[in-house]
């Protein structure tokens, strides 16, 4: 009987992604752009049937959203030893090369993406048994709470208290002190970021040897960010989708997201404060050649400020921490994505790491979007770019 009920739903939702799929933009650059193609039928076809399932009253659109991306559960690793556990009441899974080491293995932590709405231990068991058994690291993914059932800084602190649990048992998981990393990919990275900043002011545990951010989220002052413009209907993530997810993070609502969108929601006096680190001034010109235009500033309007005014808070937005924090940083990794609306979060982060005297390891795919490392080998066919990315993380972290 649900069969019979979920035909024609599927049709209906077919139809949808149909009608919208014109509307959205795969350049002739992007890496496997009939691939691509494919992956984003089935994401709006997802989103359709999930917009009409909550119509129906069946389930939410979220709920469905994360029932789909669950992916298959994967088989015994004849090269990990895998367990779940719990560090400080938070959810993790723990991955160790079975193989002997000569010494104490470097250790990562792993948040994942999904905008903070998505994402779970399952969804990231491929990427975390790859960094595993190629960098020869204990991993260790964290499953943090997810919005909008639980907001800004729910996933932050989660993220926190698993990484400072980690730190003080590093012994019992044949951890080096000496070489603990925090890494995250979209929101994993934003989290990473965060994470990072908190940790390099604590003097009573192993300092961190380096942050690993893989096109990370780091602002929500400016939406229209070159990359923004020139990326804004490119999937996997499009504009309006990244000012939803940050909302969500922060209220648990996507109320006033057009005015977040058009930048109505921050002082002028702030936007000037943070000019020195959020403008296009600061992204080098070669990223500025594809369609970027000017924009008139909007109108400030302080109601809109009062609902999202932790957006200035360096724990949700680790691009306005201060100086004196961002010197503190290690060593970092930054990967950034051509076709990407968060290309200039990275970038602009860059800047800031290496203004402060942090050794910035840069890596761009010119013909990556947003997602593509969770995609490097995605139910069957694989995008050899999100491979590439992959693998120069591994290369990363066997430097350390």
């Amino acid at each position: 009987a649900l069969l019979l009920l979920l035909l024609p739903l599927a049709a209906l939702a077919a139809a949808a992604v149909l009608l919208g799929l014109p509307s959205y933009d795969i350049p002739p650059g992007v890496n496997q752009p009939a691939k691509l193609r494919l992956v984003l039928t089935l994401l709006l076809g997802t989103a359709a049937l999930g917009r009409i399932l909550e119509k129906t009253g069946l389930c939410s659109q979220i709920t469905f959203g994360r029932y789909v991306r669950q992916g298959r559960k994967l088989g015994l690793d004849p090269k990990l030893f895998i367990q779940d556990l719990q560090f400080n009441e938070v959810p993790v899974r723990v991955y160790q090369p079975k193989a002997t080491s000569d010494g104490p293995r470097r250790g990562i932590l792993f948040f994942h993406g999904g905008g903070w709405v998505f994402g779970s231990l399952d969804t990231y068991e491929k990427v975390c048994r790859y960094l595993s058994r190629e960098s020869d690291s204990v991993v260790v993914s964290v499953q943090y709470r997810l919005a909008p059932e639980h907001k800004y800084p729910a996933a932050y602190e989660d993220c926190l208290n698993a990484s400072q649990h980690f730190l003080q048992h590093l012994q019992h998981y044949g951890v080096d002190p000496a070489r603990v990393t925090v890494c995250g990919d979209s929101a994993g990275g934003n989290l990473a970021a965060a994470v990072s900043q908190t940790l390099a002011g604590s003097s009573d545990l192993p300092r961190l040897r380096a942050q690993i951010l893989i096109y990370p989220g780091l602002q929500a002052l400016d939406f229209n960010l070159p990359s923004y413009q020139q990326n804004r209907g490119v999937p996997l993530l499009f504009r309006e989708r990244a000012a939803f997810f940050a909302l969500l993070y922060l209220n648990g609502d996507a109320l006033h997201m057009q005015e977040v969108l058009e930048g109505s929601h921050i002082p002028p006096d702030m936007r000037l404060k943070y000019r020195k680190w959020v403008s296009p001034d600061n992204i080098p010109e070669e990223f500025k050649v594809r369609g970027v235009k000017p924009l008139r500033p909007t109108d400030f309007i302080a109601e809109v400020y009062e609902t999202v005014k932790r957006f200035c808070e360096p724990n949700l937005c680790p691009l306005l921490a201060e100086d004196s924090v961002v010197h503190q940083l290690p060593e970092s990794f930054i990967l950034t994505c051509e076709y990407d609306v968060l290309r200039d979060d990275g970038l602009l982060y860059k800047k800031r790491l290496e203004d402060n005297g942090v050794r910035v390891t840069w890596y761009h795919l010119e013909d990556g979007f947003h997602g593509i490392i969770s995609l490097y080998d995605y139910c069957g066919f694989s995008f050899p770019s999100g491979k590439r990315g992959l693998d120069r993380v591994v290369n990363f972290l066997k430097s350390l």
